[in-house]
Parts: C-alpha cells; sequence; structure tokens
C-alpha cells in the first residue's frame, strides 16, 4: 500500500484484503488505467474526494494494468469503475466517468 497524504491509496494485489476488504470504515475503489482518458479526467474529482472524506471513508486505487487480476476478479470491465464497499462487501457500483455529486451521492447514501 502507498499512501499519498494529498489523495487516495494506491492498492495492488498483494494489501488489496488489507486494504479494502479488511477496512474498518467504508472504502472507494477506484479502477482504472494510465491510458484511460476518462480515467484521467475523474482523477482529480476522486483525489478530491479522498481529501473531503479523509475522515469517513478510505479511497483507493487499482492500476487495472499493474493488477488485471483485481479488475478479472471484481468483473471490471470499463473504465473507469468505482466501486463503494463496506465491511467487505460491494455496496454500489458507478462505471463511467460521473460527476464529482454523483460520487458524493452515492458516498453519502453509503455513509449516513
Amino acid at each position: 500500500m502507498q499512501r499519498n497524504e494529498a489523495g487516495p491509496v494506491a492498492v495492488t494485489d498483494a494489501d488489496f484484503t488489507k486494504t479494502v476488504l479488511e477496512a474498518p470504515r467504508p472504502v472507494l475503489v477506484d479502477f482504472g488505467a494510465e491510458w484511460c482518458g476518462p480515467c484521467v479526467a475523474v482523477a482529480p474529482v476522486i483525489r478530491s474526494l479522498a481529501l473531503e472524506y479523509a475522515d469517513r471513508l478510505t479511497v483507493a486505487t487499482v492500476d487495472v494494468d499493474a493488477d488485471p487480476q483485481l479488475a478479472a476478479r471484481y468483473g471490471v470491465r470499463s473504465l473507469p469503475t468505482v466501486m463503494l464497499l463496506e465491511e467487505g462487501q460491494i455496496r454500489r457500483v458507478l462505471v463511467g466517468a460521473r460527476s464529482g455529486q454523483e460520487y458524493r451521492t452515492a458516498i453519502d447514501g453509503l455513509l449516513h
């Protein structure tokens, strides 16, 4: 796990279970790739959400090129795919680039 104080946690297959599935609080996981235009477009929104919800939500990113087995395990077929998990269970999946408000609405629904 690699934590960037100014944004999300980059996770790999090696630390996904500990960081995401066993997390003590809800987790937003952004599956994306550097070559994906929509992923690049939502990256600033994801970073902003990581800061905005830092005290209540873990925000993680998965590079599907570096860890294709994670994408396969979770059925990710389109990028970006954002999943909201709580207690290791998928609660919501958002496929494709979305607005910050759409992500906030989904997060708020999970947190309340």
